[in-house]
């Protein structure tokens, strides 16, 4: 099994939400989003994160106004 690398992750994650502590474990802050129906903060641009809607509606919403979809 892979070891986790929390600091590396950590660098690397844009949420906003502390006191999280998921942070930087990342099969963690999957299990639970996908729990309760959202995605990861690393799904979202800054602006929309920052909104804690991290809701599937508002990652399509997104994706659809930014052309990518």
């Amino acid at each position: 099994m892979r070891e986790c690398k929390i600091e590396d992750n950590k660098a690397k994650c844009n949420c906003t939400y502390e006191p999280c502590s998921r942070k930087g474990i990342c099969c963690e802050c999957l299990r639970y989003h996908r729990e309760a129906g959202e995605l990861p903060a690393c799904y979202f641009p800054a602006e929309v994160e920052r909104t804690y809607d991290r809701s599937i509606k508002r990652f399509i919403d997104t994706y659809r106004k930014r052309g990518r979809w």
